[in-house]
């Protein structure tokens, strides 16, 4: 069995357990019993580990006789300091996986699994607040718990065996996209498509320095640089070193974050507690290398009114009606002078006028702060139809890595609306192959003269990529779409605009006629009140 089929065949026995649960309640405890036996089991090799220590008559700690030796295992095994040296999860017994599995037939086994939870945050502060501990008024058939533990069962970590600490990560990211896939509009709180994700990291290729994403949902692009600084250590024959800082505003995806940098050996400052990024900024002396992010399109009511003389607002103060321009500043200001960032936004980011929103983004051209722009095909989000971009923004574009290459007052526009294909069981969605991410990305290490960049010789393609002046850009009224610059399209900026301008209106409708309903029934209330039925 292939590892995919592997995945397909847990999430498929997992999932047919849920019954009427919804796929956003039942993630919380399918997400949080891997990450239960992810750190048994390797609470469990390590406890092998410290045994050979005692036993390998090469080790330094080799204790010959016997008798002595039990003695000391004994002590060694239940000393939380041997485990947390090596950043090993300490695990009480009764939180350890099997033992609870073997007891899975009690009537209290759903309280047996909050206790145990309990315990385990007890026993390691970084997972105070973390875990799911509500399995006892989770409204599941008696015994599918048992059923789901069997099945996650299947997943073991072996030491002897190279990459088997990979499983979990795999499982766990896998599980995040199929629950995303089935809770729809609701999903971009937690994920966003890892073949977008790889598009950012592939562009901007981190490796050494800090990185930070401040709407960082489940993670996923921290665990995706990660992959991408030790794919390339061997290659460049150099050590990577990220230092992850993340900031997320809702509690439980912020736990479900915790949760995805554990099982693929990572640690993060993921701040004090979840909040806004806006009004409790929980990172705000630091000057990142790289940021990475898919913040919320669009969102209103979040409290610009109160934020008018944020020092972040350096190119124009952001509307209270969008955030986008709120996002674009903040990123700007907490990198550092050699820092990079990629932004995922709506569509009409790149062209709009409203509320003074045409004024900032002239003002980001013309302090040459904005690196390469591209356009997305639609349908890359399972839970929004709003067509999509991403903007890459610098604070160093004077070369590049190499120290050849001057981009100053030069933008690089890639088209890629026509790229990507449905994946496979969806309608719905599509997604980049591997084929089209490396070709969009080493057109930008091309342009950028990057050590990642297969060939040092970057030129434009008519109807895909073309390397922009200021002046031209000024010409086209500081608009930012690709399809301007890099020839014709099939597809309209106009057309663009109207098709988000529908999703915004529409949703706009249909809150409206939700308000005029409660005010007609309050209306209504009131009349009754004074003795006038209507």
């Amino acid at each position: 069995m292939t590892n995919q089929e592997f995945k397909n065949k847990l999430w498929d026995a997992a999932n047919a357990l849920r019954g009427s649960v919804s796929a956003s309640q039942y993630k919380y405890p399918v997400l949080g019993l891997i990450f239960l036996k992810y750190v048994s089991d390797l609470f469990e090799a390590h406890a092998d580990v410290i045994r050979s220590y005692l036993s390998d008559p090469k080790s330094d700690f080799f204790i010959e006789n016997e008798e002595i030796r039990k003695e000391s295992e004994a002590i060694f095994l239940t000393d939380k300091t041997f485990y947390e040296s090596d950043n090993v999860f300490w695990v009480p017994e009764e939180a350890q996986f099997q033992i609870l599995l073997s007891k899975a037939s009690n009537a209290d086994f759903p309280q047996q699994l909050d206790s145990a939870m309990r315990a385990l945050e007890k026993e390691n502060t970084s997972l105070k607040g973390v875990l799911y501990r509500d399995f006892g008024r989770l409204e599941i058939e008696d015994g599918k718990l048992g059923d789901l533990m069997a099945i996650i069962a299947q997943i073991k970590f072996d030491p002897t065996k190279h990459g088997s600490r990979d499983v979990f990560g795999e499982v766990y990211e896998y599980f995040l996209g199929q629950f995303a896939r089935r809770e729809g509009a609701r999903a971009g709180e937690f994920y966003t498509p890892k073949s977008l994700v790889t598009t950012l990291v592939e562009i901007l290729a981190p490796f050494r320095g800090t990185i930070y994403d401040p709407a960082c949902g489940s993670g996923g692009m921290f665990v995706q640089s990660a992959k991408f600084k030790d794919a390339h250590a061997k290659q460049l024959d150099k050590k990577g070193d990220l230092p992850i800082y993340g900031q997320e505003l809702m509690a439980d995806t912020r736990k479900l974050c915790k949760m995805n940098l554990a099982v693929h050996g990572l640690e993060g400052n993921l701040g004090k507690s979840f909040g806004s990024t806006f009004t409790n900024d929980q990172h705000h002396t630091l000057r990142a290398d790289y940021i990475l992010a898919n913040p919320p399109f669009n969102i209103k009511k979040w409290d610009g009114d109160k934020l008018t003389d944020d020092p972040r607002w350096e190119y124009g103060i952001p509307p209270d009606s969008n955030a986008n321009y709120a996002w674009l500043q903040h990123m700007l200001a907490r990198l550092s002078h050699r820092g990079r960032a990629g932004i995922v936004l709506s569509n009409g980011s790149m062209t709009t006028q409203q509320s003074g929103e045409g004024e900032i983004r002239k003002n980001m051209v013309k302090d040459d702060v904005i690196e390469c722009m591209i356009a997305l095909p639609g349908q890359l989000f399972a839970n929004t139809q709003i067509p999509a971009c991403l903007w890459f923004l610098s604070k160093d574009k004077k070369s590049g890595l190499n120290g050849k290459e001057d981009r100053s007052n030069k933008t690089l526009f890639i088209d890629g609306r026509k790229k990507g294909s449905m994946i496979d069981g969806s309608r719905i969605q599509i997604e980049f192959s591997d084929g089209e991410i490396h070709e969009i990305s080493q057109t930008y290490h091309r342009w950028r003269g990057t050590e990642f960049s297969d060939s040092k010789n970057y030129k434009d393609i008519p109807g895909f990529c073309y390397s922009a002046s200021l002046d031209e850009i000024e010409k086209h009224g500081f608009m930012l779409t690709p399809g301007r610059y890099v020839g014709a399209s099939e597809i309209s900026d106009d057309s663009l605009d109207f098709t988000e301008s529908m999703v915004r209106l529409t949703a706009l409708l249909s809150e409206q006629r939700a308000r005029g309903k409660t005010l007609d029934d309050e209306i209504y209330k009131q009349l009754s009140g004074l003795g006038y039925e209507v």
